[in-house]
Formats: C-alpha cells, structure tokens, sequence
C-alpha cells in the first residue's frame, strides 16, 4: 500500500460510485449528492480509513451503501424506497445495454423480467452486470455471505433465463 494515492482512486472510481450512490439512493439525484458528499466527507476526514482488506472499489461500495442506509434511515425526508427496480428501469434506459436493444417491446419485456426477481437476486445482478464486481466484492458490500450470495446469483439468474425463455425471445 506504499503507493496507495487516495485521490487518484477516488478519482478513478467516481463514475461507479456515483452509479452506485443512484442505485442505492432509488435514483433521488439530491439524496445522491448529500451521500457522495457525506462519502467524501467521511474518507477525507480519516473516519474511513481503507486498509487494503478488499479491493478498492469494493471498500467504496460499501461505505457508500452503509452511509446511504444510515442517511436515509436518520432523514424521514426521503419518501423514496432504495429498490433495485428503479434503479434497474432506469439504468436499462442509461446504458450501452438499452442503446444496443433496439427493440423497445423487448425493453420492456427485459424489465418485466427483472421487477418479479426478489429484491436481493436484483441488488446482487445489478453489482455483477452493470458493475462488473465480482460475487467475493458483492458479499462485501451487501453485507451477506459468499453463499448467500452465489445463491441468489445463480436464482436470479435461473429465474431470469426461465422468464425470458417463457416469452419466446
């Protein structure tokens, strides 16, 4: 961790961080910029210190998850719930993802798909597809077991694939 540079990372990192923060904070932006901004605020003060015990990126994750929960459960003044579906009818319009389905019926058949998951098996597909974590990092920054994890993985999955093969994609 000699060459550890704080700055460059969080630098590096911030366009995953912010998406995550929109995740986490039901896509609320003005929530979002108090969390980044408690984030920051949290990091550069030294009450959150990374020590190397996970990758980066999975560390930020984490303390922008807990710092969300924390925040949101403090302030009665979001109405908003942290759901997944939002995020996930959001992002499906945001990214290369929407952009590449050119078909707009077979959007929303995706996201029809992806609203009957249970909120956990959504939560741990959006960390692995759209933020390329690994499930190691998922339990990590869900807080759950390597095991919960792979299980909810592999359900969300199966559930996904049984879905869309009902609708004859």
């Amino acid at each position: 961790m000699q060459n550890f540079n704080l700055e460059e990372n969080l630098e590096a990192h911030y366009a995953a961080a912010y998406t995550w923060a929109l995740h986490c904070c039901g896509y609320n932006q003005d929530l979002v910029q108090d969390i980044m901004q408690a984030v920051y605020l949290k990091i550069l003060d030294g009450k959150a210190i990374f020590k190397g015990k996970s990758s980066f990126k999975t560390w930020l994750f984490s303390i922008i998850k807990n710092t969300a929960f924390d925040y949101v459960k403090k302030s009665k003044r979001s109405q908003q719930k942290l759901t997944t579906t939002q995020v996930l009818e959001n992002t499906l319009h945001d990214t290369d993802l929407a952009k590449e389905l050119e078909d707009k019926e077979l959007t929303q058949l995706m996201k029809e798909a992806l609203q009957k998951l249970p909120e956990r098996q959504r939560e741990v597909l959006y960390l692995v597809f759209y933020h390329d974590c690994t499930l190691k990092e998922v339990a990590k920054i869900t807080q759950i077991s390597i095991g919960s994890v792979r299980k909810h993985y592999d359900r969300g999955k199966k559930r996904l694939n049984e879905d869309l093969k009902n609708l004859d994609l």
